[in-house]
């Protein structure tokens, strides 16, 4: 009896001590970024946003292997680097419309160059298949979805000295991300009682899931209220809706990480970041909410 009353409360005390250095990490690490864009050294805040990008493309295709499903992971890091490069460039340069235009002509080329990769590969059933899936997989859902952090910082307009001004909303989009994580965890572990999709996740819970969007709503309001210059094209109607929105996203960005880790086999797509896993680990929930905020701010409020 006594062994068992000392072990019982060590799990959660072990379990708060991770989470907090986990987020501890995963703010200094955006702070880090958000600071080279802000100094206005927009080359370095790119470099930032790629090295993450294909440490993570990198980190799903080993998990992959891990689990011995084929894909042509370096024919993917190759049109990874030359999107990310691409894309930097277009925006920085001339803005979404030609962005677009690049963007759909890698994507293109990466297909072809997939099936061309393919042709010097051996067909044995629907291994073939399998490899090319799995391989556009990950460029869409990595570095694709990433990608849209870098347009988020060109969607506004430029001030008249050329300074950038959409810096200011991936701030917004990763504080309440984090926000969502924390409000899910501190919920969850206080008052979590119904599980959410424990065939997925067995910790999630809904308690853990309406506190994710609780936080993300304070964090959104909180921001507008305290940003409203840097934050301008916002109303507190948009931001309301958008934390909201962005808090149910970085859930399902987290739950789309577990499942595949579940569904390979790992606890972690990687040991580069203590208490923090992976860069994948790092950046699954920034994968849904920043194209949910950069499609948001385009189709919806319609910034020019």
């Amino acid at each position: 009896m006594p062994a068992t009353v000392e072990r019982t409360p060590a799990k959660p005390t072990t379990a708060r001590l991770t989470f907090l250095f986990r987020f501890a990490s995963t703010i200094a690490l955006w702070s880090v970024a958000l600071t080279i864009v802000f100094s206005g050294y927009e080359l370095g805040f790119y470099a930032l946003i790629s090295l993450l990008g294909l440490l993570a493309l990198w980190e799903f295709y080993g998990m992959l292997d891990h689990k011995g499903l084929p894909n042509f992971k370096i024919t993917a890091m190759i049109c990874g680097a030359i999107m990310l490069c691409g894309s930097f460039y277009y925006f920085a340069r001339y803005g979404p419309v030609r962005s677009y235009d690049f963007e759909l002509a890698v994507l293109l080329f990466f297909l072809l160059t997939v099936f061309a990769r393919q042709m010097f590969e051996s067909l044995r059933d629907d291994q073939p298949l399998r490899t090319m899936a799995y391989t556009l997989f990950g460029l869409l859902y990595v570095l694709w979805l990433f990608n849209f952090i870098t347009k988020i910082v060109y969607v506004t307009p430029r001030l008249p000295n050329g300074a950038v001004t959409g810096q200011f909303y991936v701030f917004y989009c990763i504080a309440i991300t984090k926000f969502s994580d924390m409000g899910a965890y501190l919920t969850g572990s206080l008052i979590g009682r119904h599980a959410l999709v424990p065939h997925i996740s067995p910790k999630k819970t809904w308690e853990g899931f309406f506190g994710a969007l609780f936080f993300s709503l304070l964090a959104s309001v909180g921001l507008y209220e305290l940003m409203p210059g840097h934050l301008s094209v916002l109303t507190l109607p948009h931001a309301i809706v958008l934390g909201l929105l962005l808090g149910f996203a970085a859930v399902i960005g987290d739950l789309a990480e577990s499942i595949v880790k579940r569904s390979t086999g790992v606890k972690d797509s990687g040991n580069m970041l203590p208490g923090i896993g992976g860069a994948l680990d790092l950046i699954d929930s920034l994968l849904f909410t920043a194209p949910l905020l950069f499609f948001y701010l385009r189709l919806v409020i319609r910034v020019p």
